[in-house]
């Protein structure tokens, strides 16, 4: 059998908005991409975080240096398209070893409008990123413009802070998930503000019959409908400027059992009168240490966040904390003394991660049955 033609990938560039120039070669899209730059630690799952919404804006770089080694399967992507900004590697596999690859991943992005490079230092980035924090890059092939050129262009783009991506990433309009076959559990409406695919998978899992509705909707539309419980999807971008979600979230405390999760969980910490901010360069990656401070017991958790909810900010005597990160002691869970809240700032539904959290829609469901053996 011949050997594939590779044809030769042209020069590139990431540029920090401090000036500090990383050069590799192009895959996927050649077209300028402009984010924040992040890292993330997980050891496989390329696809699903390139398809997490949670991920809009931003240029993510995998520390672990094989990337592509599996290729692309259309089955665990969590959007229906791929979210990043842009995405950085060590080294790109071009010839996937995997029965169920569809193409490999330069191909995948090509398609798809990604830009990415591969060949720099990932260790060296992360590093930086790491002592100076996420800051906004740009990935370039245009080798004739000069670094300052393109820093200013990287400056004129917007923040993370006070961005509001929610409306970027939400469903236009609600919609069944009947991905698997229909279920005749708890009826569990999710506000899609990015909600990734295997959330409702899990929820599915559980039996449940799942409706994704925009972010926008207004909680009478919810209440109206009856639904058993409501979840609070992840997403990307500034909790704060979500302000629309924070109002209807407080219009549907004490009327129907709530789950949120990661911007689910910081929407819950404002809407309680909490504040957020924003951490230095966030938790992103399949092997982050929580400890649950009910039982005692730790788990390795899926993370995908910038911002944290401040305990500080929250009332004792309303709020419950449930789980810290061991890493940095950041609030990672809490509960509502006396209404029927659940939030984590973590993936449980993994994807790709460990399933350590998967019992958390089993406490979801749970808090549903005793809020209905009230009488509610």
């Amino acid at each position: 059998m011949p050997t594939p033609i590779m044809r030769a990938m042209p020069a590139a560039r990431l540029i920090l908005e401090d000036g500090t120039v990383f050069e590799g070669e192009s895959f996927g899209s050649t077209a300028n991409a402009i984010g924040e730059v992040v890292f993330n630690t997980s050891l496989t799952g390329y696809q699903e975080i390139a398809t997490d919404p949670s991920y809009r804006f931003q240029i993510v770089v995998m520390t672990y240096p094989h990337i592509g080694n599996y290729g692309v399967d259309a089955t665990v992507e969590q959007s229906e398209e791929p979210q990043v900004a842009g995405f950085v590697v060590r080294n790109i596999v071009r010839e996937p070893s995997n029965a169920s690859s569809a193409m490999p991943l330069p191909e995948y992005f090509e398609r798809t409008r990604i830009t990415a490079i591969s060949g720099l230092d990932t260790r060296a980035l992360t590093r930086k990123l790491r002592s100076e924090g996420a800051m906004r890059g740009i990935i370039t092939t245009e080798s004739e413009r000069s670094v300052e050129s393109l820093v200013a262009e990287v400056k004129a783009a917007p923040s993370m802070s006070g961005l509001d991506l929610v409306q970027r990433v939400t469903a236009l309009r609600p919609f069944v998930f009947d991905e698997q076959p229909a279920t005749s559990g708890k009826r569990i409406a999710v506000y899609d503000f990015g909600v990734k695919r295997d959330i409702l998978r899990q929820l599915v899992k559980q039996n449940c019959d799942v409706t994704v509705y925009p972010a926008t909707t207004h909680a009478d539309e919810i209440l109206n409908a009856k639904f058993d419980g409501v979840l609070l999807s992840n997403g990307p971008g500034d909790p704060e400027p979500v302000t629309y979600a924070q109002e209807n979230i407080r219009h549907l405390v004490g009327k129907v059992p709530l789950f949120g999760i990661c911007l689910g969980h910081q929407l819950l910490g404002l809407a309680f009168g909490g504040k957020t901010y924003k951490l230095k360069f966030g938790h992103r990656g399949g092997n982050h240490p929580v400890k649950d401070l009910r039982s005692g017991r730790v788990e390795i958790t899926a993370q995908n966040h910038g911002f944290s909810v401040d305990p500080d900010s929250l009332s004792e005597n309303d709020i419950e904390y449930t789980h810290i990160n061991l890493n940095d002691q950041t609030l990672e869970g809490f509960r509502h003394r006396r209404e029927p809240v659940l939030a984590v700032q973590y993936h449980p539904e993994a994807a790709p991660g460990p399933h350590d959290s998967f019992y958390l829609f089993g406490e979801f469901l749970k808090m549903i049955d005793e809020w209905e053996g009230k009488g509610k």
